[in-house]
């Protein structure tokens, strides 16, 4: 089926690359569908824990592939990489509700409460924040995605569990593409940010509803208007 349901799409990572690990395949669609497709990348390495170099390198990367996937806007906020607990709460939530409401999404991938690193929970957290459903040009739906290597490695289920209840039909292909060109960030097999790592995720996830590939979602909530 369509995916012209969703509308217009914001994807918020924590990090570079972690939009195209949750949802590289589901963006890849939605563009090819006609949907106005918006990326936020939080966060942003500094030095002395991430070099100038590097740092520039990854923006390059999260660059060519949001070119190479048709994303419509690459936003980046620029809050400190692996610090966002440093950050007042009431700055991050501010930050990501100038970008709700600049944007206007109907629909937001945000990433898993669960995850291990606290970039992505403290994420997560200020994006519900900024989406709450004070008027109506609130998201209508919120699903938060899965990230290798992330997602995986809490102490579920003492922890939230990833239990995924969206399944979205992707080309593997495609979101393969979209990842190699993380250069930096691309790693040799057995490591989970490999891309025979990712595409066993995609086809596991696939065949769990009788797909060749997909990606999974947790659906957080959905406003039927």
């Amino acid at each position: 089926m369509s995916l012209r349901h969703y509308g217009r799409v914001l994807v918020i990572a924590p990090h570079p690359d972690d939009e195209i690990l949750g949802c590289g395949g589901t963006m890849a669609r939605m563009v090819d569908e006609g949907l106005d497709v918006h990326v936020a990348i939080v966060t942003s390495g500094r030095p002395p824990s991430y070099s100038i170099e590097s740092v520039a390198r990854v923006r390059d990367e999260a660059r060519r592939a949001h070119q190479f996937l048709g994303i419509s806007a690459t936003h980046m906020l620029d809050f400190p990489a692996a610090a966002l607990d440093g950050i007042p709460t009431c700055e991050l939530n501010e930050g990501l509700a100038k970008l709700v409401r600049d944007i206007k999404p109907d629909t937001l991938f945000l990433p898993f409460i669960g995850d291990i690193h606290r970039d992505h929970q403290l994420t997560f957290v200020a994006a519900l924040v900024a989406a709450r459903p004070r008027d109506a040009s609130a998201p209508s739906r919120i699903l938060a995605y899965e990230t290798l290597s992330e997602t995986n490695w809490f102490a579920a289920p003492t922890t939230p569990m990833f239990a995924p209840d969206v399944f979205i039909d992707i080309s593997i292909e495609r979101k393969l593409a979209a990842f190699g060109m993380f250069e930096s960030q691309v790693k040799a097999f057995p490591d989970e940010r490999s891309l025979i790592t990712i595409e066993a995720l995609a086809r596991l996830r696939g065949s769990t509803v009788f797909l060749h590939a997909a990606e999974a979602f947790m659906n957080v909530r959905t406003i039927e208007r």
